[in-house]
């Protein structure tokens, strides 16, 4: 898609100022909040076909491409396994994926798939400038967390987090990325030493990955070598490098999240 920049989208629930759910699951037992809006307004099963769908509208799946187990979906976009499969007959029938038997069968995106099928992924566009928002929380976060990790990162530290971008590099699908990568972020951010931050930095995370979309390999790995020098600049204890190594990583989401949307925000926001 020649307006995706090739880099990971990153993804969350709720909003700054209101507790999110335990889960995606959780989104539809919210129902009788008075700040009721955005997503929460959709259920499990809604999030699921919404998130597939608008990844097949914006190019980010492609037709024939296979979507990989339903196990591994289920835990990438934090719902039971149920609801996927409920999901993923749903969008057959609505003919954006399709179903094919034998050695190379499984559930794949049509050949010719229906766009804007389904309804709830209008919702998720409607939450671009949420979603930038929180981005901007991560931001600074995650600038702050670079620079302590590099501090206080043992040895040991430094090896977990080398093994999983060596684990991401090996992934086979944006499910087992997406899985990986979530274990990367707060991994580094338990490197700190401060149990706080840590505590409110992982909201700050699961809340946008309920906004995450499945994303082509290509894409994730250069978000990986991304991870990679992070590692590199924190072995080497230059905590300023690490700092803006996560500053240009997360600040990537302005420009694909939601790729193609725009959200009202002012271009210099989002440049």
């Amino acid at each position: 898609m020649s307006t995706f920049p090739g880099r990971y989208l990153e993804g969350m629930v709720g909003t700054p100022d209101e507790p999110a759910p335990a889960s995606t699951e959780e989104i539809d037992l919210s129902l009788n909040s008075p700040k009721l809006k955005g997503i929460r307004r959709l259920t499990a099963l809604d999030t699921v076909r919404a998130r597939i769908a608008m990844a097949v509208d914006l190019g980010l799946l492609s037709p024939g491409e296979r979507l990989p187990p339903t196990d591994a979906i289920a835990q990438a976009l934090d719902v039971g396994e149920i609801t996927v499969r409920r999901a993923l007959s749903s969008l057959c029938a609505d003919g954006v994926l399709e179903r094919r038997r034998g050695r190379k069968g499984g559930t794949l995106v049509a050949e010719q798939p229906t766009r804007k099928a389904v309804d709830a992924a209008e919702v998720y566009r409607g939450q671009a400038a949420e979603v930038h928002h929180l981005i901007d929380e991560r931001l600074v976060m995650e600038c702050g967390i670079a620079h302590l990790a590099t501090r206080a990162a043992t040895t040991a530290d430094l090896d977990e987090l080398h093994q999983l971008v060596e684990i991401m590099a090996k992934a086979e699908s944006w499910a087992e990325f997406h899985s990986c990568d979530e274990r990367f972020h707060l991994t580094l951010a338990r490197t700190t030493g401060l149990a706080e931050t840590v505590d409110t930095y992982a909201t700050v995370l699961r809340r946008l990955y309920a906004y995450y979309l499945p994303y082509p390999l290509p894409a994730l790995r250069e978000s990986n070598d991304e991870h990679r020098a992070l590692v590199e600049a924190m072995r080497a204890g230059d905590a300023a490098l690490a700092a803006d190594i996560a500053c240009r990583h997360v600040r990537t989401l302005h420009n694909t999240m939601f790729v193609g949307l725009t959200d009202g925000r002012p271009d210099e926001l989002t440049n």
